[in-house]
């Protein structure tokens, strides 16, 4: 049966036992050696693949050009494969951690799990792999830390919203990455803890980076609690000690950076012995887009397939879109960012206006992860006038399901009312998008396998395509020397075709 841990403020002069604190739990659960199930292990694969699919499509993009450069300028040996590069050009782990998170992330395009705050979980990976490969472990350890790195993610996303108080969601990962690779090298729970607590207390940042004119920071963000998790995790091994109680202090993260002095909440993790499972619990993107748009894509390609004149402002009076309090406030009109409806808008923006996606999936009968938010469509006439007549409005029965604890009834979609200026009232709705696994068509091994076909192709050779898709099918199997080429390289020019920006780094050796 899962385990439900009751976490409070405690004041200095109240004593909290170590092992009664919420950093020591979580500690313990990466320590307790659990073996997959199947089904879990299937899913990490999914993930491995999915994470190497949207870092294939970034190679050239600026973030991720930047970070791969910063990692370049900390060789190291043995160290870590950086995405795009040779695996014998290896990097310190944390700066290949850094450089292959901005790959994954940049694209907003691999995995999601939203309750009481968001995540993309498949941010645990790069981290984890690159100690994986560093410290020579084998495809069964890499799975064990991957699979920890999700649960505990999960399990903290489920009951403690950081957004809510302007908290970026990354202050949960920091602590997962950091346990993820805890498991990967079977270190001791002190160590463990210690590396959990640095790690929280070093990735607590606003969420500035996802409000207003979204800047390239997001993409980096997820990357950098991955770097510091690895660093937490080295100081930990050194003997350094962390923050304490990190949770449930006086000066603590919860009695100053969320619910206050007088909180409290109920995290359910799973007991000693328990499979971890949280993995199963989290869904990947078909689109390249924030998640809560997956289900609106698909219901607004649709209805401009079958009716075309919608396709049209001149039909159209407004649109609303009826949703949950997120998709609202965060990506929605509630917003209140003057931003979301403007064509010279950054792509990581666009990525963030509901009311721009809906408008291009309905006008182009899908979506695109580079042509969708190209500048030329962005400002495409007939687009911004049909744009700036579509808002969202929160209904609470949305929310509701939004938060909802029944998979069955869990929802990320919405309803759509249409009025045409001939008077016509056209009303659709989704709950889930069509690859989440209650949608209409659930991601199976193939659509992650075509997803990464999609994404890599023009970029990586294709013998290099099958090689990465052979290794990572046979994830749990592989020695540590195969770990180590569990990366991507790019195919001959790809990457001299952009030019890599020189910063601090460079400075010595000029």
């Amino acid at each position: 049966m899962p385990y439900t841990h009751h976490l409070r403020v405690y004041p200095s002069a109240e004593p909290l036992k170590r092992t009664d604190q919420l950093a020591w739990k979580l500690a313990e659960l990466a320590t307790d050696a659990v073996e997959p199930t199947a089904e879990v292990t299937e899913m990490v694969i999914n993930r491995v693949i999915d994470n190497a699919a949207v870092a294939a499509a970034s190679l050239t993009r600026g973030p991720a050009v930047a970070a791969r450069s910063q990692a370049q300028a900390h060789p190291y040996t043995p160290g870590s494969a950086v995405f795009g590069l040779d695996p014998a050009a290896t990097a310190s782990p944390e700066w290949a951690a850094w450089a292959n998170g901005v790959a994954v992330r940049e694209l907003d395009f691999h995995d999601t799990f939203l309750a009481a705050e968001y995540s993309h979980p498949g941010d645990n990976i790069p981290p984890i792999l690159a100690v994986a490969q560093h410290a020579g472990r084998t495809g069964r350890d890499l799975v064990r830390g991957i699979v920890t790195g999700y649960e505990i993610q999960v399990d903290l996303v489920r009951t403690i919203s950081l957004h809510k108080h302007k908290i970026d969601h990354v202050a949960h990962l920091g602590p997962s990455a950091a346990a993820g690779i805890g498991t990967l090298l079977g270190l001791d729970i002190e160590t463990v803890f210690q590396a959990i607590g640095q790690a929280l207390h070093t990735t607590t940042a606003t969420r500035q980076s996802r409000k207003g004119q979204i800047s390239t920071w997001k993409a980096h963000a997820p990357a950098f609690a991955g770097k510091l998790a690895v660093e937490s995790v080295d100081r930990a091994m050194r003997g350094q000690t962390s923050p304490e109680p990190i949770y449930e202090g006086e000066d603590g993260v919860v009695a100053w950076l969320l619910d206050g002095p007088d909180a409290a909440y109920s995290v359910v993790l799973p007991d000693l012995g328990e499979p971890r499972t949280g993995i199963l619990d989290t869904y990947t993107k078909e689109h390249s887009a924030e998640y809560q748009a997956q289900a609106i894509i698909d219901m607004a390609r649709a209805l401009g397939n079958e009716r075309p004149e919608l396709r049209d402002p001149a039909n159209i009076r407004r649109i609303v879109l009826h949703t949950s309090h997120h998709t609202h406030y965060v990506i929605g009109s509630g917003a209140n960012d003057p931003q979301k409806y403007d064509p010279t808008a950054s792509r990581e923006t666009l990525d963030h206006s509901v009311p721009y996606i809906f408008t291009v999936a309905l006008q182009d009968g899908g979506w695109h992860h580079v042509d969708s938010y190209a500048p030329e469509r962005a400002q495409r006439p007939d687009t911004v006038e049909l744009w700036r007549k579509v808002t969202t409005a929160e209904d609470p029965e949305w929310t509701r399901r939004y938060h909802s604890t029944d998979p069955g009834e869990k929802a990320f979609g919405g309803r759509v009312e249409i009025t045409l200026t001939s008077g016509e009232t056209v009303v659709r709705e989704i709950a889930v998008a069509d690859a989440h696994p209650l949608g209409a068509r659930p991601f199976a091994r193939e659509n992650y396998v075509g997803k990464f076909r999609t994404l890599a192709a023009g970029v990586l050779e294709d013998a290099e395509i099958e090689r990465f898709l052979g290794l990572a099918e046979r994830l749990p199997e592989l020695t540590p020397a195969e770990v180590r080429e569990l990366t991507i390289v790019a195919a001959p020019g790809v990457l001299d075709a952009v030019q890599a920006p020189t910063g601090l780094f460079e400075l010595g050796r000029r």
